[in-house]
């Protein structure tokens, strides 16, 4: 009986030291996060059922996405914006018996559809400038734009203050701003130097050079050295900005689209026939030019990989660059900002005192 009572004692030993051996992880007074993993569950529980949750959520209810196109006339804007999205979405394309025009001012006018595929709807809204670039003085010419994105943000603060909030704010807010370069394969203009300068810091820019076909491979290469060589020596910031870089996965791939900025494009919604096969591109006397020059970038930037990114950019680091800027402004005249000042207008330092 001895015995088999020491055989029970050494056999309860060990299965404490097995348990001590192999125990779940937990919280401890030193720890700030403890890691569960699927073999340490007792049975499924379905935390990975939340993607497909989110997923149906959001297809349910679209999402938005608006983006802007810069450029003087005759850049090929609204055949790159029709190319990149795969129908006709430009302002140019469904205006019925749209007439070119040369704007003496700068006339902002958008235009939105709703675009679905494969069940997920986006409401996309595109937004034209013409006027820009056109005169013989262009001075200031980029203030109409400016003062647009910036009534855009005031808009969705103005919603984000209201003590009965929606649901779902309307986001007018500009996700990405396209800006056509003409291919000259000289230097940046004094004018794309001050636009970029200026709406780099309140908008995700990202310069294209419109019609690349018009210049030879090794014109495209110098042309596109020099560019950049501008944009440093001017400190422009174009997305996507390396201190947005999120993790090693995210570097290499924007390192990636860093390399060929800016993008040489070539617009068209045209299929020609070559070896057989049937490909959208440009056709002149001598030769046939296919979209395909940085046109695959180009669209996995703004549809197929990086459209939420230029979306949470917006939010997160222009948008959320605004709101603090006019809350600052509020504090320090003393009114507190809500709805009612926003419309009306920020009140002066004199009023304010006369209300506290």
């Amino acid at each position: 009986m001895e015995e088999e009572k020491e055989v029970m004692e050494e056999m309860e030993v060990e299965e404490r030291v097995v348990e001590i051996e192999h125990p779940l992880p937990c919280l401890s007074e030193s720890d700030t996060q403890g890691i569960i993993k699927g073999r340490d569950l007792f049975g499924y529980v379905g935390i990975e059922a939340v993607l497909d949750q989110m997923r149906r959520k959001t297809m349910k209810a679209g999402f938005e996405f608006n983006i802007m196109v810069v450029g003087q006339s005759g850049l090929g804007k609204s055949t790159l914006v029709n190319t990149l999205f795969k129908s006709k979405v430009s302002r140019k394309s469904c205006t019925p018996n749209y007439e070119e025009k040369i704007s003496k001012t700068v006339h902002l006018q958008s235009v939105s559809h709703i675009i679905e595929e494969k069940g997920v709807k986006m409401k996309l809204t595109v937004i034209d400038t013409p006027g820009f670039g056109d005169q013989i003085n262009n001075e200031n010419c980029w203030e109409p734009i400016v003062q647009y994105v910036n009534e855009q943000y005031e808009k969705y603060l103005k919603e984000e203050l209201n003590v009965n909030r929606k649901k779902r704010i309307p986001d007018s807010r500009v996700h990405c701003c396209v800006y056509f370069l003409p291919a000259t394969g000289h230097w940046l203009r004094p004018i794309d130097v001050e636009f970029m300068r200026r709406l780099g810091k309140i908008v995700s820019i990202v310069p294209v050079i419109a019609k690349a076909d018009t210049l030879t491979l090794e014109e495209r290469l110098e042309f596109k050295q020099r560019i950049r060589q501008d944009l440093q020596a001017n400190g422009i910031r174009v997305y996507p900005q390396k201190e947005y870089d999120e993790d090693a996965e995210d570097r290499i791939l924007n390192d990636k689209i860093r390399e060929n900025i800016p993008f040489a494009v070539v617009g068209t919604d045209k299929e020609h026939q070559v070896n057989g096969n049937k490909v959208l591109g440009r056709k002149t006397k001598g030769c046939y030019c296919g979209i395909e020059i940085d046109i695959m970038l180009y669209c996995a930037l703004l549809s197929r990989s990086h459209l939420q990114d230029l979306k949470d950019v917006t939010h997160n680091i222009h948008y959320e660059t605004y709101r603090v800027k006019r809350l600052n402004e509020s504090n320090a005249n003393g009114v507190v900002l809500s709805p009612l000042t926003l419309e009306n207008g920020t009140l002066e330092k004199s009023d304010a005192e006369s209300h506290l």
